[in-house]
This record gives structure tokens, sequence and C-alpha cells, in this order.
């Protein structure tokens, strides 16, 4: 076996959560660091169609790999039950992610059941292969926004990232169906790895900051990161943020703006003429885990209070045991009152090495 094989089924076991036998309050829990739940990230498949070389590579993801049979899914009703409580808990945002969501079958009626959730917005993340055909639909079931992956303009780039050779055109077409369908403002996001893709960069920026004042597209440009045990990271690939910042505002000057929300974790930067804003998310130069308010729920409910966990939390298990939603709502305040996670304030060559859980089971 190639020695970057990493066995995952032992790393998606996750720990029971014990329900609590007391009845929810319904207000809002902080963890240790006082930080709140606000964003809830929920992986509706750990499958994708694409290979891309931070997230799924082949050496590991290939056509023998054990993805989760159908009967582990949380069913669409499981999903928009534990949505609810965690609106309850204080969340106010529900992002759908993978793996690839689109590739769900009937994802539609999910986004349909999710979006009468009152005060809940609900986006969507996606490499917008399938985007094209399905963005009317979506918007229609009540889907507000999505953001697309994106990882190079030019075609041969980005066949090299996504290896599976699909073409950018068709990413396109899906953006333009996406605005036209009213899903916007549209955000774009490119992860950076150096020796890989950073040519790619002012081309991104030059051809989104042409549409922006229209259509409300923004680029954030993403550090390569150590999520999961699959991609080889290494940390010379990491091109800061900083440098592209740099890099952009020297031919298109920029000026720092404010975040939008609390917690909001891409660094804001306008262009100086006007001309819209891109971002940066520098999870590894610049730690923002002092104001993460983000939990992931996995394709087969397993909770997660860190992108670079190593183990979740059984909550299918309290879902499938028939507690009561005041019980399971209690269960997670007590979760996440004991949550003291800081990874990227402590990240290493030692902890990059650990066997953390893939981004394509938890989404990015």
């Amino acid at each position: 076996m190639n020695d970057r094989v990493i066995p995952l089924l032992d790393a998606r076991r996750a720990a029971p959560i014990r329900a609590a036998g007391a009845a929810d309050s319904g207000e809002p829990v902080a963890d240790t660091r006082g930080r709140y739940m606000r964003d809830l990230r929920i992986s509706i498949t750990d499958r994708c169609n694409f290979r891309c070389v931070y997230c799924m590579p082949k050496t590991v993801f290939g056509r023998d790999y054990p993805f989760l049979p159908r009967s582990e899914l949380l069913s669409f009703e499981e999903i928009t039950r534990i949505a609810r409580i965690f609106v309850a808990q204080g969340v106010t945002k529900v992002r759908l992610t993978g793996g690839e969501p689109l590739l769900r079958h009937d994802v539609e009626r999910l986004i349909e059941m999710l979006a009468a959730i009152p005060g809940l917005e609900l986006t969507l993340t996606t490499n917008a292969s399938l985007l094209a055909k399905k963005a009317r639909s979506l918007r229609d079931a009540g889907l507000q926004r999505v953001t697309v992956s994106l990882d190079a303009l030019d075609d041969p780039t980005f066949r090299r990232m996504n290896d599976v050779d699909f073409p950018v055109a068709q990413v396109l077409e899906g953006i333009a169906a996406a605005e036209a369908a009213g899903l916007a403002p549209i955000k774009i996001n490119m992860v950076v790895k150096r020796g890989t893709n950073e040519h790619a960069i002012l081309p991104m920026a030059r051809h989104f900051r042409a549409s922006l004042s229209s259509t409300g597209h923004i680029v954030r440009f993403i550090e390569y990161m150590d999520v999961g045990s699959s991609n080889g990271w290494k940390l010379d690939e990491v091109m800061p943020s900083a440098e592209v910042v740099k890099l952009i505002g020297a031919e298109m000057p920029l000026a720092a703006i404010g975040p939008n929300y609390p917690g909001e974790v891409a660094e804001r930067w306008r262009y100086q003429d006007g001309g819209g804003e891109i971002g940066v998310i520098s999870s590894v130069t610049q730690a923002f885990c002092s104001s993460c308010t983000r939990v992931r729920l996995s394709t087969d409910g397993s909770l997660y209070t860190c992108l670079f966990a190593e183990r979740g939390h059984d909550l299918r298990a309290l879902l499938r045991a028939g507690q009561s939603d005041a019980k399971i709502s209690a269960a997670l305040g007590a979760l996440w009152s004991a949550r003291s996670d800081n990874y990227s304030e402590q990240r290493s060559v030692e902890t990059a090495a650990l066997k953390k859980i893939e981004m394509s089971y938890i989404g990015g």
C-alpha cells in the first residue's frame, strides 16, 4: 500500500453523545472561550465527482474506496429536525456541503424542508459541475446563495487540480446560471497551493473584478490547509494570504475593510477604485480560532466542533433512539459548553501529521 494511503474507517467512528436528562433552556450556550454557535455546516454526501489534489486525491479516494452506504446517511427528515434544534441553540445559517452536495438525489426537497425553518439563512457550497442544470430549481426550492469552488481559470491548471479532466467552461456556465437564478451574491473560493496554482491568482482577481459591480461575485483566496490526512500537506506549499493581498494590491490597489458579522473567517479587502472586494482566509498564518462559531454535521450524523478534529460525536444515535428534541438540545449544549478547540493556534509539523477527519466527510 502507498504510504500516503490512510485508512479512514476508524477515523469516521464517532464517540457517543450522552442524552441529557434535564430539559433544554432554549438559551444559546457559549463554549469555554466565549464562542457561540452561529453557523452549522451539514455534509449531505461523502461522494464527489472531482478528485481535487488537496481534498480527495485519487491515491486515497480511488475506485475501491468504501463510501458510506445509503442506510448510514441521515435522512432529509433527520437533517431538518436537527437543523431546527440547532436554530433553537442560536444557529442562524446552515450551509449544505459534501463531498459534492448536488450529487445527493432530490436535494431540492431537502432545501425546501430547511427553507421552511423561520429566520434561517440557507446556503450551499458546490464545485458547480451540476449547477447550470440545477440553479433554477435550487432557487425555487428556497436556496438563497451559493459558494463555488474554483481553483483556476485556465483550463489546463483547472483540469489538473480537479484531476478528472473537467473543463473550467462548465463551471463558469454554472456560475452564470446561479446569477441568472438569483443565487447571489456568489462567492468564489480558490484554494492556493504554492507550486500548483499561484499563477492563477491575478487572472482570477481580474476576471471577477470586471463583473463585480453588476453581479456581486466575491473571490476568496484560501490558504492550503492540513485538513484530513490524505493530501500530503506541507507547510512550504502554503502561500500566505499576506502575499496574495500584496500581489493583487500591486496591480489593483486594495484597502482593508471590516467583517460583515462577528466570526466571519474571511478578511475583507476592497478595491480602492470602488470595483468591489476580495477576501482571504488565513487559517494557517493568521489563526481565527478565537472567533470560530462553526459546528459541522457529517453525512452519517457525527458532530464535529472543529474542521481539524480527529473524532466526532455520534448524534445519529440520539436521533434514532427516540430522544426528545429537548434532550438532544441539552446534550448539544453540554457538548458545546465544553468545547475548547483551537487547532490552528497550535498547528505544527506534529499536529499536521495527526489522522484528522477528511474534509470531504464533514465539508469545508
